[in-house]
């Protein structure tokens, strides 16, 4: 019996009133950054029909990863066959993401007919509950066990959020290419109404232990509790929208990001590819204007609109749900390596880590605002 979530084409309504008409429909198979057109593993069972592996051509990376330790020394993998396991993990994960989500899909496309299918993801990200034991360390454990380290908290008051980045492994076999960083955030439940933290409490202890299997659930597609209640969603979606979304999507992974730099051709600069992907058509994320910029200026940043699909409620109605968005991400070189020649710069020469003032603003891109806006 197929186990993964199939969406509908269309959908009626929405979880907020204006956003009736945002339903997008998903292609029934997926496509992966670094060569759409072939499919290296199929999974029986129709728990995953199609997914790809996270492979690329050998000149195009080097063995670098994403990110160095503080030390300024990556991080190596186990083992080969252990990298290869992981690397399964994430191209399943993203299969589901790409099977709900056809905007990533159809840039990722557009993307690689210009840049010869030179793609690399700069970062995934997840959205998690801190209650529990339902927060980041229970999605964050994947991770460290294949060698991801723990870097900087950032810290959202406004939106009673806190994350933490992790750098990847270095990966030793070049033709793999290398694995982005990962960015996970929490909602501090315990911050929310008496009345949010019922509900989220009530569907987080009906997960029993599913949060011990958090990468399980995103690779699958599915929650880890039950259904929830469509009149609780509206409830939770006053207070936080960031509650709503993980709610109706659980551990799903809620972006991934082109990283612009690594690009080869001339969308490699983030202003020409924001301008790219608008003239395709796509709408880009406005908080706080298109393009997300550091206080040091050498993080610049932008996503699209997260598409929406239906969902079926505990009520037995269907409405239309939020879901995920892509982003792009351009890291500038670091001033003390400014005088290096381009063709010497690899990544550890450039801006790491993440800038609260910008990701804030990426946060909205699954909100009512840009949503609405998207119709327009």
């Amino acid at each position: 019996m197929n186990t993964m979530l199939r969406l509908p084409s269309s959908v009626e309504s929405s979880i907020f009133p204006s956003l009736s008409s945002l339903s997008s429909s998903s292609s029934s198979s997926p496509v992966f950054i670094s060569n759409p057109r072939k499919k290296l593993i199929s999974l029986k069972h129709g728990i995953l029909r199609d997914c790809y592996f996270l492979r690329t051509k050998t000149h195009q990376f080097s063995a670098m990863s994403a990110s160095n330790d503080h030390h300024g020394h990556p991080q190596d993998f186990s083992s080969q066959g252990g990298e290869s396991f992981f690397r399964n993990i994430l191209s399943t994960i993203e299969a589901v993401y790409l099977n709900r989500n056809p905007t990533a899909k159809a840039i990722l496309e557009l993307v690689s007919t210009v840049d010869d299918d030179r793609i690399c993801y700069d970062h995934f990200a997840f959205r998690t509950f801190a209650v529990d034991g339902h927060g980041i360390d229970s999605m964050a454990k994947l991770f460290l066990d294949f060698g991801y380290v723990q870097r900087e908290e950032l810290r959202f008051p406004a939106k009673k959020l806190k994350a933490f980045w992790f750098s990847p492994p270095n990966v030793p076999h070049i033709a793999s290419g290398p694995l982005p960083r990962i960015f996970i955030s929490e909602l501090l439940v315990d911050q929310m109404s008496p009345e949010a933290q019922e509900i989220i409490r009530k569907y987080t202890k009906l997960s029993g232990n599913g949060n011990m299997h958090a990468a399980l659930a995103s690779a699958l597609g599915c929650l880890t509790w039950d259904k929830p209640s469509y009149s609780e969603l509206q409830q939770l979606a006053r207070e936080s929208e960031y509650a709503a979304w993980t709610l109706v999507n659980g551990y799903a992974l809620n972006h991934v990001t082109i990283s612009a730099h690594r690009l080869k051709s001339h969308l490699r600069n983030i202003s020409n590819l924001n301008q790219f992907i608008e003239d395709n058509g796509f709408k880009l994320n406005s908080e706080g204007g298109v393009l997300k910029v550091s206080p040091d200026g050498l993080l610049l940043q932008s996503s699209t609109v997260a598409d929406s699909s239906s969902f079926e409620f505990a009520e037995g109605i269907s409405e239309a749900i939020p879901r995920s968005y892509i982003e792009f991400a351009e890291r500038l070189v670091l001033p003390q390596f400014k005088n290096l020649p381009e063709n010497e710069v690899e990544e550890f020469h450039r801006r790491d880590g993440f800038e609260v003032g910008n990701a804030d603003k990426i946060f909205e891109s699954t909100s009512m605002d840009q949503l609405t806006r998207k119709l327009a």
